[in-house]
């Protein structure tokens, strides 16, 4: 399944045996997320999971 707006899109994915997952193109594009970068995963039982840029959340948690 894919939808692709403007600057937003769904993209579904498979988790492989060591339960890992690709990251769509169109996600490392929009985020610039190159090899090797380190993300944080996030989840939240209700919420769900959320991918960030570890650079991103590191600044985030510095402003608070």
């Amino acid at each position: 399944m894919e939808q692709k707006l403007d600057n937003r899109f769904i993209v579904s994915v498979k988790v492989g045996p060591k339960g890992q997952i690709t990251i769509p193109k169109e996600a490392r594009d929009m985020f610039d997320i190159k090899e090797g970068e380190t993300l944080m995963v996030m989840g939240d039982k209700e919420r769900g999971i959320a991918l960030l840029k570890a650079d991103m959340f590191y600044s985030f948690m510095e402003d608070k």
